[in-house]
């Protein structure tokens, strides 16, 4: 198969990925991560998927979504629900499973390879159902931390695991270089311009509250 003829989605688990670049000591460009994928095959769809804590007057994602709308990306968020928890502490509940899953399975028919930013284990059952309909599946996480991100599961499972560490050169930002705050949407191509908005769900991922 030509690269040219390789259909590709991404799939972003924006906390996920965010944790294990973190871990590793870098950034992501994601100006760059778009057009590494480019060069790989034919991108028909980028995803980023992070829950948001509705009434802030500033939170810090807001920010990276916008850029993210605005430059190749669908972003598609839903509200986190807050809690207290036993030792009375506020925590924040927000998942982003479904979503992903639901927009995968509906989409694996037009496309050759799924690339999932993931290393949760819950999804190995995604995985799975994906590659039965004959779609290759490419996970990125990282195994270089102590203990690895990626869960042993959904190492198993996948057809190549790419480890975020190797990518590093290719998609971190330069420490010195801040994304540019908007720029023009027509930039992007026009598949890629379509807004998704997904309504508040139940979740199961617990953020504490710092």
């Amino acid at each position: 198969m030509t690269s040219s003829s390789n259909r590709i989605a991404l799939f972003i688990d924006g906390a996920n990925l965010y944790a294990t670049a973190k871990t590793l000591g870098f950034d992501i460009d994601y100006k760059r991560l778009l057009k590494e994928f480019e060069n790989r095959g034919t991108l028909l769809r980028a995803f980023y998927y992070t829950a948001i804590i509705e009434d802030q007057e500033f939170s810090s994602i807001r920010p990276l979504i916008d850029w993210l709308d605005y430059n190749g990306y669908t972003v598609v968020t839903k509200a986190t629900k807050e809690f207290i928890d036993a030792s009375g502490r506020r925590k924040v509940k927000g998942n982003m499973d479904i979503e992903l899953a639901v927009d995968a399975m509906e989409l694996a028919e037009h496309i050759d390879q799924i690339v999932l930013f993931s290393g949760d284990g819950d999804f190995r059952s995604l995985v799975e159902a994906i590659q039965r309909r004959g779609v290759r599946v490419t996970v990125v996480s990282t195994i270089s931390s102590q203990p690895p991100m990626i869960a042993d599961e959904l190492r198993r499972q996948t057809d190549v695991f790419i480890d975020l560490m190797e990518l590093k050169s290719k998609i971190a930002r330069d420490p010195s270089e801040r994304p540019a705050p908007r720029e023009l949407r027509h930039n992007a191509p026009q598949f890629l311009q379509r807004p998704i908005t997904v309504e508040p769900k139940g979740d199961d991922d617990d953020f504490e509250d710092r």
